[in-house]
């Protein structure tokens, strides 16, 4: 591991101002992934500023009848809070699919939306990787590339986000609250992670001299018919191959309103508002989930070894509403069969 330097943040406008001073510096938290990644020499910091004693740790309501979650909530007290469990169901299923009990009692809120992908080459510092070092190449799509990305890849980046929680925030419509230098400002979390294009080394549409202040949700938390399936390839501490978040609001036997997410599929939780739309007035049946899955999938393209994440999605979109529609959320993962 590098030499690096220790700071800690006295107060969240610190933060801010040691990040703006020191290009090269890296907030910590938990330090479930940025810890690894100095381990490998991926990240190689000259600085770590400590924001675990930062004051974002309450889960609270908003006027506008959504909760607001302080960006170092920890992953674990996220998934048992009352009003979680109550009114975003979804999201403690899909909080309480990854990772381990210990990993989720350290990982943050904030730092599970910082995650970078867990690409077998952005880690392997001796291949070439554009996101670990632009211009180098993509070791992947040429390479092993079972577990990358079949949907919004380029040229330069085949590489897939590894969130679960996001998959179930981007369902849920939640906007990341940010602060930095020039003042506090919302991000849909539609906006929040980016496509790989041609700068795959940038994850996000956080400014580098920025924090994460909070996610908020909504109102509608679709709490009666929602689903989240994780597909992998063992049942404990794997990344999905695929996973899908559904949510339902059905009203007189048909759906009224539809939301749909799949992870493990590209580099940042997949939506597309045609999908949902598709579903919209329809009855939730085969057929309406199978083209809802269609729509969700539509230019999908599997390389060498991960082409049958095309089928295998397909068929998770399916069964992922069809669990929704039928309020049965409680298979949350499942063990690839080879």
């Amino acid at each position: 591991m590098i030499n690096f330097r220790y700071t800690r943040a006295t107060d969240v406008g610190d933060a801010v101002r040691q990040i703006a001073a020191e290009p090269k510096a890296k907030f910590i938290a938990g330090g479930t992934n940025i810890l690894d990644l100095m381990k490998y020499e991926v990240e190689q910091p000259t600085q770590l500023i400590d924001i675990s004693h930062l004051p974002l740790r309450i889960i609270e309501e908003v006027p506008s009848g959504g909760l607001r979650i302080g960006a170092l909530v920890p992953n674990s007290d996220l998934a048992y809070h009352p009003l979680i469990e109550a009114r975003y169901p979804i999201l403690s299923s899909a909080i309480l699919a990854g990772a381990s009990q210990q990993l989720r009692n350290m990982a943050s809120t904030g730092g599970n939306l910082m995650q970078r992908t867990r690409c077998f080459y952005f880690y392997d510092t001796v291949t070439p990787c554009n996101k670990r070092e632009p211009g180098s190449g993509c070791s992947a799509i040429e390479g092993i590339n079972r577990i990358n990305a079949i949907l919004g890849t380029s040229e330069a980046c085949i590489a897939t986000h590894p969130s679960d929680m996001c998959v179930a925030l981007a369902a849920l419509e939640a906007t990341v609250h940010v602060i930095g230098p020039s003042g506090e400002r919302a991000i849909p979390f539609a906006d929040f992670h980016r496509l790989p294009g041609g700068t795959p080394e940038i994850d996000t549409n956080l400014a580098p001299d920025e924090i994460i202040m909070a996610v908020e949700l909504p109102p509608q938390g679709f709490a009666s018919h929602y689903s989240y399936l994780k597909i992998r390839d063992r049942l404990s501490y794997a990344f999905a191959l695929v996973s899908a978040a559904a949510a339902l609001e059905l009203d007189g036997g048909r759906i009224a309103e539809a939301r749909l997410a799949l992870g493990g599929v590209a580099h940042k939780p997949w939506r597309r508002v045609e999908a949902e739309a598709a579903l919209r007035g329809e009855v939730p049946d085969r057929a309406a989930f199978a083209k809802a899955a269609d729509i969700l999938l539509r230019g999908s393209c599997g390389f060498a070894h991960n082409g049958f994440k095309i089928g295998l999605a397909h068929r998770v979109i399916e069964r992922t509403l069809m669990q929704a529609a039928h309020g049965t959320p409680q298979i949350q993962a499942i063990k690839k069969i080879r």
